[in-house]
């Protein structure tokens, strides 16, 4: 899993010529690319959800499109729309900027249900519905969905339905006091996006998708998985718990997570660090709860906390994985 490694770490070095200081932020946008899944970058305006959105899809080589999400927005604006043609006197399909292998959804809850709905076939299936004919999407296919959780005038927040579609949600946090000064001095003269070279092309990248499904999990690590998504659906404050589609999102993330770390083998450690970002905007909590102020966080790290965690035997994975192979 070295190679996966190394190609993982030049791309993020790349990346953090740009966004400085989010590490974890950046590792964990290109799980979601790894395991082929849609990232929701949750922050306030100004820290760099847009812009790493951007340095990710310069870095390898993908086709990007920008959605702005407004509420006038309609679904055609997204897909596409069919126009009749009085030359050829047939109608001719007029593509979407869905059609691109990395989409950025710009303030996405600002948009309609109608229309944010629009996306729902295509993050699951990889495909557009457009007066009856459908329509591939091209590979890799990843919807970066960014919003803003202070301002709610204006917004129409995101359905069920669709937060389940998205395998991470993302904070990227304001930065640092040395990282905000490297920030200003290297715009000091022109913005480093400009300067953003490719570092791995889209085949290698299908590549490495493919690569992660290869990684080792233990059944004790599916068990864990199912128990904390379990709990997720049990836990006093949770009125809406994580669906099965969550217990799979932890499972494939946890492959891209010990193929990060050079392993060949999920450890409950993989698990336990990605259970809140994979989860926990999979969750409703109750209303009691929330004028409690009762967030995600808090439920997450109360069932990270009660679920047991497997491996009493020491070497019990690594020895699993080597039988396995």
């Amino acid at each position: 899993m070295e190679d996966i490694k190394q190609a993982v770490e030049r791309v993020a070095a790349n990346v953090e010529q740009v966004i400085v200081g989010k590490r974890k932020a950046v590792e964990l946008v290109l799980i979601a690319l790894l395991c082929k899944g849609h990232v929701l970058l949750e922050d306030v305006p100004g820290t760099g959800k847009t812009t790493l959105a951007k340095t990710i899809a310069r870095s390898i080589g993908c086709t990007f499109k920008r959605i702005q999400f407004t509420p006038d927005l309609l679904p055609s604006d997204v897909t596409g729309i069919s126009i009749f043609n009085q030359q050829s006197r047939e109608f001719e399909f007029r593509p979407g900027p869905v059609i691109a292998q990395i989409v950025l959804a710009d303030e996405i809850n600002r948009a309609t249900p109608k229309t944010q709905s629009s996306l729902l076939e295509a993050m699951e299936e990889r495909q557009i519905t457009v007066d009856g004919t459908t329509y591939a999407l091209p590979k890799p296919f990843i919807v970066l969905a960014t919003q803003n959780p202070i301002e709610y005038e204006g917004t129409f927040p995101l359905p069920e339905a669709q937060l389940d579609r998205f395998l991470l949600r993302v904070n990227l946090g304001y930065p640092e006091k040395m990282d905000e000064i490297a920030i200003l001095r290297r715009q000091r003269q022109s913005h480093p996006l400009d300067a953003v070279e490719q570092i791995v092309g889209v085949d290698r990248l299908l590549e490495l998708q493919e690569q992660i499904k290869e990684i080792y999990v233990d059944e004790l690590i599916e068990e864990y998985i199912v128990a904390l998504a379990t709990a997720t659906r049990h836990h006093e404050d949770v009125y809406l718990g994580a669906s099965a589609r969550g217990s799979l999102a932890l499972y494939r993330t946890g492959q891209a997570q010990a193929a990060l770390a050079g392993r060949d083998y999920v450890i409950p450690d993989d698990v336990k660090l990605l259970a809140t970002p994979v989860l926990g905007h999979r969750l409703i909590i109750s209303p009691a709860a929330r004028i409690r102020n009762v967030t995600a966080q808090v439920v997450m790290n109360d069932i990270l906390n009660a679920v047991p965690v497997p491996g009493a035997r020491a070497g019990r994975f690594e020895r699993s994985a080597t039988a396995a192979r």
